[in-house]
């Protein structure tokens, strides 16, 4: 009897055990693997499929015959890198590579699928080179934006792709930012900005000026999509004039008004919108609450991606890339648990072919669920955000670490993301908060975040935490706070404010002087810089504001251990200023982890650099979190 007693007793401990294992640890690299195939794409006749395979530490140029399955390498890269290229007809494709320089010097190929025949357009290039429009004109021009004239301006040219001349199409009078052909190829479209104010100017056709259709503030959105191919002087944009979200409308080009109201919704903004060539129409917006979601404007095109749906149940999916008569797709799929697979999709035959997984590395059952929160601020504001939670753990008493996004702008998205599931996969509970100032909640959520940098966004992270130990999700000692950018900037704010929510942080690129900053800011985008004093600050006449928010200036304020990573080549980030804050932290004994990363065009160079990164930082959360 006793004997049975105690063979129950360590049946019931070996479950209980079973129940609160430990996750399995997962080795840095497997997150942040670099893909062996990428960037698919099909040739306009939906016969040929290309992509990027890595080969010699290189990603190469590959075609292969959909019909035969045959594959011909187009490219044999040694020094370059290839930073984009496409289709430009069924035969041939246009190719881009850059040198991990700082200058990036570029090279433009045009070649044949079956590699025959390949000309070189250009060659060690300092200017940067835009694609507006990419398929063939008169069977030899392609349109694109450059500003070799002058490096602080795109004009557009003709590029000829059969001996690389370049014949100026539209000289740029020094304040368009933007671009854009009809469905034919004509330059119908100049958007210019005086750096706070956008103007959409037009003209029919390409012997007449340009003129102004309508102004807006830039906190209002007017985005083109396409041009009405069955109604002369149409666009199809995304828009939020006279409205706080976004909708998608027909604009009357003559006059600047609303046409036609396509898609709208007092409480979901259109993030995007897309236009079939083929069926010469709108077919479908998306919209982004805390997902993202199809909203369709096409029968025929709801019926089609309905099949695509059933085929991929339990997944979220994007079509990247489709043919001319929208019969093969390039679909792309992912959850928040797994960063997905491509597929190739034959709509005649209703199937769906493998092509390759983003990261067979990662196991979707090893994942954390990425889960949509909202709280309100101290004035009020509703934020929304994402919260991970470590697999296998209680939610109580959680190690956390906040993640506020880059910006300005931008946002945070629901999906696979491979920085958070390695944090939780390490034992951290993951914060990320769309604070005031992000994208994609409205014109007045935008808008109250302007000048917000030093005080109410970080006052909306802050809360963040409070919400989650009030609830208590999260250990109130052993909180960190790590992010890129302007989300680095906002972290390295909040930590040396606020020593009794944070114990340590870090930043990745992050920007430590407002006034470097906007300084740093390309000579192409020089046009928007207004627009930058309206967002960060004005450095002649906020000069006191933008001192008070820059953590460079406040060094001996900081306390809590800190943690920064820079790279030596990026053009936007001063690492000499960055250096010299280091060593004034350490001149305070602020202990410091510091770590310099490259972020080139080579894949394999910045899988190296990015290991060494995170590893740097598991040690440094490890040690002041874990050990607290």
């Amino acid at each position: 009897m006793l004997k049975r007693i105690i063979v129950l007793v360590l049946i019931v401990l070996v479950w209980a055990c079973k129940g609160f294992k430990e996750e399995k640890i997962i080795p840095v690299d497997d997150f942040f693997k670099t893909q062996d195939k990428a960037y698919y794409r099909i040739s306009p006749d939906g016969k040929s499929l290309s992509y990027l395979k890595l080969r010699d530490k290189k990603l190469d140029l590959f075609v292969e015959n959909l019909a035969s399955g045959s594959s011909v390498q187009l490219t044999h890269l040694t020094d370059k890198s290839i930073s984009f290229y496409f289709w430009t007809s069924n035969n041939e494709l246009v190719y881009y590579t850059e040198d991990d320089s700082n200058d990036r010097k570029s090279d433009l190929f045009v070649i044949n699928k079956d590699g025959s025949r390949q000309v070189q357009l250009s060659s060690n290039e300092k200017t940067r080179l835009r694609v507006i429009e990419d398929q063939l004109i008169d069977d030899k021009y392609i349109i694109v934006a450059s500003n070799k004239r002058d490096s602080t301006v795109f004009d557009v040219y003709r590029l000829n792709v059969r001996n690389g001349k370049m014949d100026i199409a539209a000289k740029n009078p020094g304040n368009v930012t933007e671009w854009m052909t009809d469905n034919k190829g004509v330059l119908k479209i100049a958007v210019a900005s005086d750096g706070v104010n956008e103007t959409l100017f037009y003209r029919e056709n390409e012997s007449q000026p340009f003129s102004p259709v309508i102004t807006n503030n830039f906190e209002t959105t007017l985005q083109p999509i396409a041009f009405s191919e069955d109604e002369p002087n149409v666009l199809f944009a995304i828009s939020n004039v006279n409205r706080d979200k976004n909708a998608l409308v027909a604009l009357d080009l003559k006059t600047g008004k609303e046409k036609q109201v396509l898609f709208a919704n007092d409480t979901l903004n259109v993030v995007d919108a897309k236009y079939s060539r083929t069926k010469r129409k709108m077919i479908f917006v998306t919209c982004e609450t805390w997902k993202k979601n199809k909203f369709y404007l096409d029968e025929s095109t709801k019926q089609t991606y309905t099949k695509i749906e059933k085929l991929l149940p339990g997944s979220e999916w994007r079509i990247m890339d489709k043919d001319k008569a929208d019969g093969v797709f390039v679909v792309r799929t992912f959850t928040d648990r797994n960063p997905g697979s491509y597929y190739l999709y034959t709509a005649s035959q209703n199937k769906l072919k493998k092509l390759t997984d983003i990261n067979s590395s990662i196991k979707e059952e090893d994942m954390s669920e990425m889960k949509p929160i909202c709280y309100k601020s101290k004035d009020g504001l509703k934020i929304n955000g994402y919260l991970t939670l470590p697999k296998g753990k209680k939610a109580t008493n959680l190690p956390l670490v906040v993640v506020p996004h880059n910006g300005p702008g931008l946002r945070n998205s629901w999906g696979y993301n491979a920085d958070v599931q390695f944090l939780a996969n390490r034992g951290y509970a993951v914060l990320q908060v769309n604070y005031r100032g992000s994208s994609g909640y409205g014109k007045a959520f935008y808008a109250a975040g302007l000048k917000q940098w030093s005080d109410k966004i970080q006052e909306d992270v802050n809360d963040g935490v409070k919400w989650l130990v009030a609830k208590k999700i999260v250990n109130p000692k052993k909180v960190a706070i790590y992010g890129n950018g302007l989300g680095g900037y906002i972290a390295l704010n909040c930590l040396y404010k606020n020593p009794d929510i944070y114990a340590c942080g870090g930043s990745n690129s992050g920007v430590i002087n407002l006034f470097s900053y906007l300084k740093t800011i390309p000579p192409f985008l020089k046009s928007n810089l207004q627009m930058y004093y309206e967002i960060v600050g004005n450095p002649v006449t906020d000069t006191e504001y933008m001192r008070f928010a820059s953590p460079v200036f406040h060094a001996d304020r900081f306390k809590s251990p800190v943690f920064i990573a820079q790279n030596p080549k990026d053009p936007r980030v001063n690492v000499a200023e960055g250096v010299q804050f280091i060593k004034e932290l350490k001149k305070r004994n602020v202990p410091v982890t510091y770590i310099e990363k490259e972020e080139g065009p080579n894949w394999v160079i910045r899988q190296q650099s990015r290991t060494a990164l995170y590893k740097a930082l598991e040690e440094f959360l490890h040690n002041n979190l874990n050990k607290r």
